[in-house]
């Protein structure tokens, strides 16, 4: 693909943002800007959570790269906004973006479509009763993971392993989302799969396989230890890795995904299944970040990676209607 840094016109990274994910969507975004600075880019950083998106408009940026994670930057609200002013953005739709964003509405939608998703219990504010959590595992089995459903970078995420730790693992994933979700704990290897472009085009990268320190890939290995081995080439039997990438390809036209994403899954040591357990619709880009080493794998470099999926920034209705049509 031949991009033309001068096609692209003047380009706002948004990054930083609001959420509980604001450090590291900082050093993604900054990783997204140099990149595209080093390619010709007009490229300049806005921080949503000191400036106002009308200022967008009012400075002439003509597209945006989202390096937001999390609330107010991967759930359709800067998407709808930015539609709004017209603006073409990288990644996933308002829809997408929103119900991706949202771990229970996207396991709804999953298994509705036959895709294969642990075993789950969500609970309202309402259900987070003692009476209600400590029937949890009589449903879903010991251990257990809970989580936000609207969080990502493993924030408020507990492995329980004892009815005793369900009341405690419940009240952190409270303090991050009203919601709670329980799923049930699959045993085996933690994969990660990206996904380049979008519909019949998009394709997907080759899979990481993730090894973590006792199983432990939580916020501070992710992106501030090197205690985590990523293996890419994944050394899976080929069949296991062509499978995971054509459930993952399903998974992200199912949730409507385009421009990227990337899709995180485990595999049954039992009997080798897959298990899709989120879907990705602003990926990491800082120097841990998967995306990229997947990328590298098929020889994308980390600053044609960003050229490419800022020059399929978009709209959701890139065609307006004519007054009075």
């Amino acid at each position: 693909m031949n991009i033309q840094a001068s096609d692209l016109g003047k380009v706002a990274v948004l990054l930083g943002g609001t959420s509980a994910e604001r450090e590291v969507s900082l050093m993604s975004g900054q990783g997204v800007l140099q990149a595209l600075l080093s390619r010709g880019v007009d490229a300049h950083p806005f921080d949503p959570a000191g400036r106002d998106l009308s200022e967008l408009k009012k400075h002439g940026f003509q597209r945006c790269f989202i390096a937001l994670h999390g609330r107010h930057g991967e759930d359709g609200t800067v998407q709808g906004a930015l539609e709004l002013l017209g603006i073409p953005y990288t990644g996933s739709g308002v829809m997408a973006s929103s119900v991706a964003m949202d771990k229970v509405m996207t396991k709804r939608l999953w298994s509705a479509e036959g895709l294969p998703t642990p075993r789950y219990v969500w609970l309202s504010p309402e259900q987070q009763t003692r009476e209600h959590v400590r029937q949890v595992p009589d449903e879903l089995g010991l251990p257990l993971i809970i989580k936000p459903p609207r969080e990502g970078s493993s924030i408020g995420v507990t492995k329980v392993r004892g009815y005793s730790q369900m009341q405690d693992a419940v009240s952190l994933s409270a303090r991050y989302d009203p919601d709670v979700l329980c799923e049930e704990f699959i045993e085996g290897e933690e994969v990660t799969c990206p996904v380049l472009g979008s519909g019949a085009e998009a394709r997907a990268l080759p899979v990481i396989r993730i090894v973590a320190p006792e199983g432990a890939y939580d916020y501070q290995n992710k992106y501030f230890t090197d205690d985590v081995k990523y293996q890419c080439p994944s050394g899976l039997p080929p069949e296991e890795e062509a499978e995971i990438q054509r459930i993952v390809l399903a998974s992200y036209r199912a949730l409507g995904c385009r421009g990227w994403g990337r899709a995180d899954l485990m595999i049954r040591a039992s009997d080798r299944k897959p298990f899709l357990l989120e879907m990705n619709t602003s990926p990491g880009m800082t120097g841990h970040s998967l995306v990229p080493m997947s990328a590298r794998a098929i020889g994308l470099s980390y600053e044609d990676l960003c050229l490419q999926v800022l020059a399929g920034a978009t709209l959701d209705s890139p065609v307006k209607p004519q007054a009075g049509a």
